[in-house]
């Protein structure tokens, strides 16, 4: 089931991003972005979502509206649990919320050095949009469009 994650979560949904994405910290240096950020804050914006499986939560999903589309600021499974179709999951997810929210798209960004989320995204229908230098990291944009959905959530 994915849901809104509460409050007393935070922790949680800390521990599992740290978890999933601490592999990374050697080839880029330092913590990435999603390892930094206020999880407490996120959920009280209402932005994170949890898969939770039977009471244990398995993957997060942080949604974030923009102007021009849903921003899937973060996500993350935790290391027992991929590869077994939870991310996969969670990203069918946030194209449904996306299309429930009257967006017509997706935009997601990831630090240029983790090729193989790049190479995930792109089989999954995203699209290299750019690639900037800020907060302190090298990011890879990408946007996936879902033609004619947005009139339907909007209706």
């Amino acid at each position: 089931m994915i849901r809104p994650a509460r409050s007393e979560e935070a922790a949680v949904v800390r521990s599992i991003v740290h978890d999933a994405y601490s592999h990374y910290v050697p080839r880029i240096g330092k913590p990435p972005g999603p390892m930094l950020d206020d999880y407490a804050g996120r959920i009280a914006a209402g932005q994170v979502w949890v898969l939770d499986e039977e009471g244990s939560i398995c993957g997060i999903l942080v949604l974030e509206d923009q102007s021009s589309a849903l921003l899937l600021d973060n996500i993350a499974v935790a290391p027992s649990a991929q590869g077994k179709g939870c991310g996969r999951r969670l990203m069918v997810f946030a194209e449904e919320e996306a299309r429930r929210r009257g967006h017509d798209a997706i935009i997601l960004y990831t630090h240029v050095l983790m090729t193989e989320n790049i190479a995930l995204y792109r089989r999954g229908g995203y699209a290299e949009t750019g690639r900037v230098s800020e907060k302190g990291f090298d990011r890879v944009y990408m946007r996936k469009d879902l033609p004619g959905q947005a009139g339907a959530a909007a209706r």
